[in-house]
């Protein structure tokens, strides 16, 4: 296999016996509709259809995604509720979360696109990540059954973001939505609301950085001092990072929120 999937291989943590099922798991459907309209023989099988596309596998990856998460989740947390375990277990397999670990591994800059979708910017996609992520799981486990497949879920998809997740379950936090938390948080202490705004971004374009502002909108409309700064790679992720941010530090120790004081007196 060439060197660029075999650096793949490394970060997924399995050697495929059968490189194709990989191939045709990075291989986005533009592609096969591509040599398939170029009469291209490696866009056909011995049957003479479409062979190339992964679409079969994102199938058969997110049965295994879910059934992975689902065994981790009822083995690490026997006190959870059926409930409780289907709210973490779909943030975990959520499109967000399953790009993020597809950014982790470097998945985009192997993927398999059409040369049109390619200058299209399709490779930083978070759908077609994850969908591919997807895929990819599903070719681990033709390859080598479920063990690979659950290696990489709990060391990837699982992280520690399980423990993330666990501690909004305790705290009645909105799971996985920081935002809303967030101002939940601030409406409570009749504060105002929370504004966000990019700083900056860097890095080239199917590795985009965003560095957001979150700030307190007062009543009067004045936004207040920064509550916290994130960062993602896109800018509803870096919001995301932002609100945690601002919520931890504002929850830590119970503090109070910047200008709650000014508007409960003058309520009074």
């Amino acid at each position: 296999m060439e060197t660029p999937l075999a650096e793949l291989e490394a970060a997924l943590g399995h050697g495929f016996a059968k490189p194709a099922l990989l191939v045709r798991a990075l291989t986005h459907r533009s592609l096969a509709h591509q040599r398939a309209q170029s009469k291209d023989p490696a866009a056909t099988s011995g049957q003479g259809t479409l062979s190339g596309d992964n679409e079969r596998l994102e199938f058969l990856g997110d049965a295994v995604l879910g059934l992975m998460v689902g065994e981790a989740l009822f083995l690490l947390h026997p006190e959870w509720s059926e409930g409780e375990l289907t709210r973490v277990r779909a943030q975990l397999v959520s499109r967000q979360h399953m790009a993020e670990v597809a950014n982790a591994i470097g998945l985009g800059e192997h993927l398999r696109l059409s040369r049109g979708e390619d200058r299209s910017g399709l490779r930083s996609k978070s759908t077609v990540l994850s969908n591919t992520m997807e895929a990819v799981i599903g070719a681990l486990f033709l390859d080598g059954g479920l063990e690979p497949a659950r290696g990489f879920v709990r060391r990837y998809v699982m992280g520690d973001a399980v423990e993330q997740l666990a501690e909004e379950l305790r705290s009645g936090a909105a799971l996985g939505n920081y935002k809303s938390a967030l101002q939940e948080y601030l409406q409570a202490s009749r504060a105002g609301t929370p504004i966000y705004k990019v700083k900056s971004e860097s890095g080239p374009d199917h590795r985009k950085r965003f560095l957001v502002e979150v700030r307190l909108k007062s009543a009067e409309g004045e936004p207040g001092k920064p509550l916290a700064r994130g960062t993602g790679s896109t800018k509803k992720h870096a919001e995301q990072d932002a609100a945690r941010r601002a919520l931890a530090r504002l929850t830590a120790a119970h503090q109070p929120v910047p200008g709650a004081e000014v508007e409960e007196s003058a309520q009074s």
